[in-house]
């Protein structure tokens, strides 16, 4: 069985975080799989999909060390090619990858208990971004 569903969602960019966890969870519940996996990709190359902790202080650390990786003032030829001040955010995308592959078993997605799946949207202002999820299993 293979079943998918977007998700839309608004961000406000600069590496907005968002808490994408019950969106993922709510497609594995209407996928009816009990065992497999769960893809979670963001279409976008400004934006990433991971795993964290989320809660605020960590959020502020993800953030902070983000700008310091890559800082949003960065001089990119890709901003000089486009002028859209944004290869900051490309980059940050390009390091941190668009999905994550997450097991299901007993019709639920294996996390760890302080363990949620998150949007990142790195780019330079508000978006509107989707989320594909991709349920295979039996």
């Amino acid at each position: 069985m293979v079943y998918g569903k977007t998700i839309r969602l608004n961000t406000r960019g600069f590496s907005d975080v968002v808490d994408i966890t019950r969106h993922v969870s709510e497609v594995v519940t209407e996928s009816k799989v009990k065992n497999g996996i769960v893809s979670v990709f963001v279409m976008g190359s400004t934006a990433s999909v991971s795993t964290m902790e989320f809660e605020p202080a960590l959020v502020r650390d993800v953030k902070e060390q983000l700008d310091r990786l890559v800082p949003s003032d960065l001089k990119s030829h890709h901003s000089q090619t486009w002028g859209d001040d944004n290869g900051f955010s490309h980059l940050r995308a390009t390091i941190m990858g668009p999905g994550l592959t997450a097991p299901v078993a007993g019709g639920r997605v294996v996390l760890g208990t302080w363990q949620q799946i998150v949007l990142i949207d790195h780019d330079n202002r508000q978006r509107s971004r989707e989320v594909y999820v991709q349920v295979m299993g039996e």
